[in-house]
């Protein structure tokens, strides 16, 4: 995300701007990124999604996946490389992460199906990164040490690096917890208006039985004559 430059009044007065090389590093955290998609998807009953990324070899990636709602949150996910070998199947997951390896360059597949549901569609997220992330410094791999302001900058670029999955991951979970009370608060509430329905029909059903014991009988008396 993009840092927005700001000026800060204290009881000192208006301070400077930032110096040129502090928001040349901040550019450099906000632009370097390995690739990688991240998508929230709707997954229809019996539907399957398929997904295509051209990855180079010896080319480090991760899929991360989580179902956020619909039916028992499980997915099936599959993974093939560009000869069709699976890499990683899995059935009925609701969340996972496979990290592997490319072993040729080509296009890699991956899936997410819901052929097994007749009713429930689905939410999916996945995280597909590809690569490393690169240096933040084009020396940052070289055999002197980072001055104190490279190091400190690393630092907070990892930090923030975690911050965002930290985020992610809450948010992901906020999304299920609220579709999980929402599902219950539905089950709750027609629960309650089949009790509801229960008990006027009991009710009224008692009312006419006591209604019936106290209620005078006729009887007709039949004289037979001589």
């Amino acid at each position: 995300m993009p840092l927005r430059g700001s000026r800060v009044v204290g009881p000192w007065g208006r301070l400077p701007p930032p110096p040129p090389l502090l928001m040349l590093v901040l550019l450099l955290v906000a632009a370097c990124a390995s690739r990688a998609s991240e998508i929230t998807f709707e997954l229809p009953d019996n539907a399957k999604q398929c997904f295509y990324e051209e990855i180079a070899q010896g080319t480090k990636c991760t899929l991360e996946f989580q179902v956020i709602t619909g039916g028992h949150y499980d997915v099936d996910c599959r993974l093939e490389d560009p000869d069709g070998i699976v890499l990683y199947k899995e059935m009925k997951k609701q969340y996972d992460s496979f990290t592997f390896t490319a072993s040729r360059n080509g296009t890699y597949k991956f899936c997410f199906s819901n052929e097994f549901s007749t009713f429930t569609h689905k939410t999916v997220y996945f995280d597909f990164q590809v690569g490393e992330d690169p240096p933040l410094f084009p020396s940052e791999n070289r055999v002197t040490a980072l001055t104190q302001m490279e190091s400190a900058c690393v630092s907070i670029h990892e930090a923030l690096k975690s911050v965002i999955d930290y985020q992610t991951h809450f948010r992901l979970r906020e999304a299920q917890g609220r579709s999980r009370a929402e599902d219950l608060n539905t089950r709750v509430a027609y629960w309650s208006i089949g009790e509801a329905i229960i008990l006027l029909v009991v009710s009224i059903g008692q009312v006419f039985l006591l209604k019936s014991f106290f209620s005078d009988k006729r009887t007709t008396t039949t004289r037979v004559g001589s």
